[in-house]
């Protein structure tokens, strides 16, 4: 299994779509509504200069995803990460969330964020062991969203 990580394309958007509906959808954490107009333009929403929105591929099929964009001078947002149902716990999301955290050291983010919901239980898991620290939580669209923080070496 070789995992190809590339910048998102434009041909890309459907792929990119569907990814995140088919990873969401088991969690219970779809919800249609304005929190996704980011997928309606994503180059504006995740700019290149600022981090922008990394996909992986195995054998040309978009398996996983994740997003960076700056939150201020000094702190970048990571978005959007999805790995493929199929393709869970076999280094996909590590790899994309490697590459992300890379990315912003070189653009000289000190701190990163990031949020996910109570009801993806592998992703608080995950963002923990990679360091990532709860910092609040709120209620939006009737889920429990849970904030993270991170600071990069």
């Amino acid at each position: 299994m070789k995992l190809i990580i590339r910048q998102y394309e434009t041909a890309d958007k459907d792929a990119v779509w569907e990814l995140h509906r088919l990873a969401l959808e088991p969690t219970g954490a779809m919800l249609l509504g304005p929190w996704n107009d980011d997928f309606k333009n994503i180059p504006a929403h995740y700019p290149h200069k600022e981090g922008g929105l990394l996909v992986g591929l195995i054998n040309g099929r978009i398996v996983c995803m994740g997003a960076l964009r700056k939150k201020s001078k000094e702190m970048g947002e990571i978005k959007r990460m999805r790995v493929h149902p199929d393709y869970q716990r076999r280094g996909c999301g590590q790899t994309i969330l490697t590459n992300l955290e890379t990315r912003a050291r070189e653009l000289g983010y000190k701190k990163l964020c990031l949020d996910t919901t109570t009801k993806q239980l592998p992703a608080q898991r995950f963002y923990k062991k990679n360091g990532y620290r709860e910092v609040s939580r709120t209620f939006y669209a009737g889920l429990e969203i849970i904030y993270f923080e991170k600071k990069l070496g």
